[in-house]
């Protein structure tokens, strides 16, 4: 048996060796299984005692070792043992430095994976920011894989610097083909790093109001007050000013009051001590001033400016609300009639402010 085992060739080589190259790669692949568990389970039972997220992003990395790559590379220690002419002994080098680089770029993915997901996860209230985010974990894996294409390339014999030169020429080209595509990606990088907005922020621009529910690379989605969704291009967004209320630390409130001809002098110059005494009397307001403007055609025009110490544009309503009831009341007692056919509260106007309360 022995000796027709060593008579029959295949591929020129006996299949003695052939048999011993099958229990070699078996025993290969079962050391190197055994030796991974071991790893892994050391890194996980390390990884349980102490606080480091080192350890738990090795643990992660090595369940993301491919069973597979660990095949191939168990057949390509075992093959050795063939003999094969020294051209193949040179491709099996290359095939060898292809599969560790294969399994080192799988574990480097991995890595990326991971980072993405802790940098997208919010830490004591800071706003993660997806667009920068995304961008760096996809030029991180190009450029890994990339990295992978070239040495198998190199492996092969292949010219890489003519292959190169081939891809800038061929970039441009690209480039100039998808110029609006391109246009709207910078514009999501120029809206990751200047971040006039992020995700949850209420902005208004042009026609459109409504909460940022998304910002991708090519497209912003805004959840409108009225309920639809628009998603509107990154390139078309920046071309437009936009106002964050999000943002506002505090809001400027200005608003008009017309009264009749028929208020006396002396009711005139109560009013501005009436009306400051009333918003003094709301919290979140800060009087600004209150004062007999201009003789209009059909009425005497006050002007009044106060300040509320939040962005709630709710609060601000139920605010301006009470402030309107009770100049009515006032003036009800006060025998004060307003202009017709202006109403008290008519022509609010409300101006954003940075400016710390």
């Amino acid at each position: 048996m022995l000796n027709l085992l060593k008579e029959t060739l295949f591929l020129n080589i006996p299949l003695s060796e052939w048999l011993v190259f099958i229990c070699l790669t078996i025993i290969y692949f079962l050391l190197i299984i055994a030796a991974w568990k071991f790893t892994l389970d050391k890194a996980i039972a390390i990884s349980l005692k102490t606080s480091n997220k080192f350890d738990d992003l090795l643990v992660e990395v090595l369940k993301a070792t491919n069973k597979l790559t660990l095949g191939f590379f168990a057949i390509l220690l075992g093959i050795r043992v063939l003999d094969f002419p020294e051209k193949w002994s040179d491709r099996l080098d290359s095939l060898t430095v292809v599969m560790v680089g294969i399994q080192l770029t799988l574990w480097l993915t991995k890595c990326i994976g991971i980072w993405t997901n802790m940098r997208l996860t919010t830490h004591d209230g800071e706003q993660p920011n997806p667009i920068i985010t995304a961008m760096l974990s996809w030029i991180f894996k190009a450029f890994i894989w990339s990295v992978l294409l070239l040495t198998i390339m190199a492996s092969m014999g292949i010219n890489i610097t003519a292959f190169v030169a081939s891809l800038g020429i061929g970039g441009i080209a690209i480039a100039l083909a998808v110029q609006n595509i391109l246009s709207d990606l910078f514009a999501s990088l120029a809206i990751g790093l200047d971040k006039p907005f992020v995700i949850g922020d209420f902005i208004v621009f042009n026609n459109v109001a409504g909460n940022i529910e998304r910002v991708g690379l090519k497209t912003t989605h805004i959840r409108s007050i009225e309920g639809e969704q628009i998603v509107c291009s990154n390139m078309e967004l920046l071309k437009n000013t936009i106002h964050n209320y999000k943002r506002m630390s505090q809001r400027r409130v200005l608003f008009k009051l017309s009264l009749s001809y028929s208020t006396s002098v002396e009711k005139l110059e109560m009013i501005p001590m009436v009306i400051k005494t009333i918003i003094e009397k709301i919290d979140h307001t800060r009087f600004d001033r209150a004062h007999f403007k201009s003789f209009s055609e059909l009425s005497l025009d006050y002007e009044v400016v106060y300040f509320i110490d939040t962005n709630d544009f709710g609060l601000y309503m139920d605010i301006q609300q009470s402030i309107n009831l009770a100049i009515m009341k006032v003036l009800k007692n006060l025998e004060v009639e307003f202009a017709l056919p202006y109403l008290a509260g008519n022509n609010i106007k409300v101006q954003m402010s940075n400016t710390e309360v």
